[in-house]
């Protein structure tokens, strides 16, 4: 087991320097117990914080201005945006030139 200071392949030191400031496009899709989607929700804000421990901290902008949101320390799905216009699916907010991309898919446990 990796321990939370020491490097891994979840963390990349090189795509983290860059983030602070930047603006991220989140895209969460959830999973129902039988692993069929059940909900998607997108967000966007600019990158605030990033700690190995803690994750990478939103402040969002559009519908959610004004609120944080945290992103697991995982870097892997972090992706340089293509230049254009990306609309929200779910509240048709249009986003700009956003400076990066992630999509996280999160499967709910049975209880």
């Amino acid at each position: 087991m990796t321990g939370i200071d020491e490097p891994n392949e979840l963390w990349d030191d090189a795509v983290i320097s860059d983030l602070p400031g930047k603006m991220l496009l989140v895209g969460l899709t959830f999973l129902d117990t039988d692993g069929k989607p059940s909900q998607q929700e997108q967000y966007w804000g600019r990158v605030i914080g990033v700690d190995r421990r803690d994750g990478i901290e939103l402040m969002l902008q559009g519908s959610r201005d004004g609120e944080t949101f945290y992103l697991p320390p995982d870097t892997r799905w972090i992706k340089p945006a293509s230049r254009g216009d990306y609309r929200l699916r779910s509240t048709g907010e249009v986003v700009t030139n956003p400076d990066y991309t992630v999509s996280f898919t999160v499967q709910k446990s049975e209880s």
